[in-house]
């Protein structure tokens, strides 16, 4: 597979942000039964939420409501079935960096067959893998999972505008004003958006490769918004979320684990705690920091 060169730039290097603390919870308050279910990885705290509206979750034999708290002893049953969710909140967050290639779905199951990244991935002993964000069928690039629901709603949540950069091949003439518009905002069907930057990355002929990074995660945002100019995006790699980069060696359809400080650090980055006790916080450094590593990223964008 032969991926588009970058123009040299300066590195992206992770902002001075304040990290946020977790969120604080009281002496025998107990935590949200939607938090609980999604930190024990029955799914993303949206998809939970919406089972509880359905009356599919149970809290000491009663229907649970959005807010009611779990505490240890509690029995909670979901979809009829009795879980013990205690046992499942001791296991340790894992996160997979699997690369989606074209033509898979990031869903558990197509109903005309089509292949889905879930059945790629190695199998959980507790819990189930959650996707963070979707990537449509025509898209390859970086999907983050985690048995960890509550890290996957976070890293989600529009209130955190986590980035996320694409190569894009575009095919057709792009001009100054063009991309002026696309950084400045233009209106789309369901409001305005805007690229946070475009920086040009190649390419010959007809056919001219951008790196662009957005904040939010709406539906095909990246080709909607080349496509309110008149240009054809003829194809779509994704390969950074927040500070979490594609490794450039890791083929379309494996994945590998992060560990380590880089989980550790992608914890902390959403408040949540470290799980690693510190004399074994070591391991592979799968994330993504770029730190200056302009080779890394030529590597990855070069030729494979």
């Amino acid at each position: 597979m032969s991926l588009p060169p970058r123009k040299p730039t300066q590195p992206i290097r992770p902002r001075n942000r304040p990290v946020p603390q977790p969120e604080p919870a009281g002496a025998g308050e107990g935590e949200r039964i939607q938090k609980a279910l999604a930190h024990a990885g029955f799914g993303s705290r949206r998809e939970i939420e919406g089972w509880i509206r359905d009356g599919k979750v149970f809290l000491n034999r009663r229907p649970a409501h959005l807010g009611d708290r779990y505490r240890k002893g509690d029995q909670v049953m979901l979809n009829g079935r009795l879980i013990n969710l205690e046992k499942r909140l001791q296991a340790l967050t894992r996160v997979l960096l699997y690369h989606k290639p074209v033509g898979e779905l990031v869903s558990r199951r197509d109903p005309e067959g089509r292949p889905v990244i879930f059945s790629q991935l190695p199998r959980l002993e507790l819990g189930r893998w959650v996707a963070v964000g979707r990537l449509d069928v025509n898209t390859q690039g970086l999907i983050l999972v985690t048995n960890n629901g509550e890290l996957a709603h976070r890293l989600m949540h529009p209130s955190r505008a986590v980035e996320r950069e694409y190569a894009v091949r575009i095919l057709g003439t792009v001009s100054g004003a063009v991309i002026e518009r696309l950084i400045n905002g233009v209106q789309l069907e369901d409001g305005p958006a805007r690229f946070e930057s475009v920086t040009e990355g190649g390419g010959e002929g007809a056919n001219r490769w951008f790196h662009v990074v957005v904040r939010e995660g709406r539906n095909r945002l990246v080709r909607r918004l080349w496509e309110s100019q008149n240009l054809v995006v003829s194809r779509l790699i994704r390969v950074r979320y927040g500070d979490i980069v594609l490794p450039p060696r890791l083929r379309a359809g494996a994945s590998v684990e992060l560990e380590g400080e880089a989980l550790d650090g992608l914890l902390r980055s959403v408040g949540l705690p470290s799980e690693t006790p510190p004399k074994h916080r070591c391991g592979r450094q799968a994330r993504g920091r770029e730190e200056g590593s302009r080779t890394r990223r030529s590597q990855l964008l070069g030729k494979s």
